[in-house]
């Protein structure tokens, strides 16, 4: 089947029969879950050099969208040191040291937590979440892990006179230049449009259109991106939090990594290589080692590089107390 043949089904993501087989969970030597979806990675020069499915098929990127919307909040005019850069990309684990950051942003913009548009939620950070039902506290906007991104946004229209009240409407300016900033980093029109969990538009597209919009902003030399990138790269806990994910791959790395919600993955390595992927069942449990391990084979990381970070990525299956499995990337790859 060729990229002009596949069908999108029912105006969504690929179905099964258009995706393949990226992972598997062994229980005892008993192969218990699968999960299946599509990757694509692409070169330095942003050609695809590896495809896996159906990669030309629209996703919604969820949160691996955020890095275009802090783009454009940078060029907007808005300047923030680069642990704020990074809050504003992050999918942040509201540790008190996040926490910190984003008051500072709505700080600048004269606005409380209550101006946030994002749900209330609990910190994903099971010691910040169990002090704050220790103190008897509840879910707040400021702890939901978009909480970054719409403070920056708050201040993006505040700065440019923008109504502060209406920011996540999509016919809102900065939403209206988001759109236009999507469509010049991934080089394609964004083919639907929704709202994510956090309450933003959120653009679909084609986990090509992704890999290549990532994967410039890591190539990017000068100007609001390479501000970004480089914020990331030096502030790799405020992206999401110790010791989970995309910080360690960061870290360890020096690979700029972006998590989104329902399975999807974006990388780009210091080569300017890049990689998508999306999970069909839409865990991400497996996410990260799918990715990694796919830019090891494209030669954009070592396979030892891999290896040593994998004790790091709970992929222990356990059986009571013991390990007694793990999740590791399909042989069928």
């Amino acid at each position: 089947m060729t990229p002009e043949d596949e069908k999108t089904p029912e105006g969504g993501t690929a179905g099964v029969d258009q995706s393949v087989e990226l992972a598997v969970v062994d229980r005892s030597g008993f192969i218990e879950s699968r999960h299946a979806g599509s990757a694509v990675v692409l070169d330095a020069a942003g050609e695809v050099a590896m495809r896996y499915g159906s990669p030309d098929l629209p996703v919604y990127p969820r949160s691996c969208m955020k890095p275009f919307q802090a783009l454009t909040v940078l060029e907007s005019g808005v300047e923030l040191d680069p642990v704020q850069t990074v809050l504003a990309t992050a999918s942040h684990a509201a540790t008190p040291a996040h926490i910190e950051v984003v008051l500072s942003i709505l700080g600048r913009a004269g606005l409380s937590p209550d101006a946030l548009g994002c749900p209330p939620d609990w910190p994903g950070d099971s010691r910040a979440r169990d002090e704050v039902i220790r103190e008897h506290g509840h879910r707040e906007r400021l702890f939901m892990n978009c909480s970054g991104k719409h403070a920056a946004m708050l201040l993006a229209c505040v700065e440019n006179g923008w109504d502060t009240a209406t920011y996540l409407d999509p016919s809102h300016p900065l939403q209206q230049r988001i759109l236009a900033t999507v469509e010049r980093e991934t080089g394609a029109p964004v083919v639907h449009s929704g709202i994510d969990g956090c309450g933003a538009p959120v653009h679909a597209m084609s986990l090509v259109s992704l890999a290549r919009g990532i994967g410039r902003l890591r190539r990017a030399e000068s100007g609001a991106a390479k501000w970004l990138t480089d914020s990331i790269l030096a502030n790799g806990w405020a992206i999401d939090g110790p010791g989970r994910a995309n910080t360690v791959v960061i870290d360890r790395l020096g690979v700029v990594a972006k998590l989104g919600a329902e399975g999807v993955m974006v990388m780009a390595t210091p080569d300017g290589s890049s990689i998508a992927l999306k999970m069909l069942d839409g865990s991400l449990r497996a996410a990260t080692l799918v990715a990694l391990t796919l830019l090891a084979r494209h030669g954009a990381l070592t396979a030892a590089q891999v290896d040593d970070l994998r004790p790091t990525l709970d992929l222990t299956v356990t059986g009571g107390a013991a390990p007694v499995g793990t999740i590791r990337v399909s042989p069928t790859l």
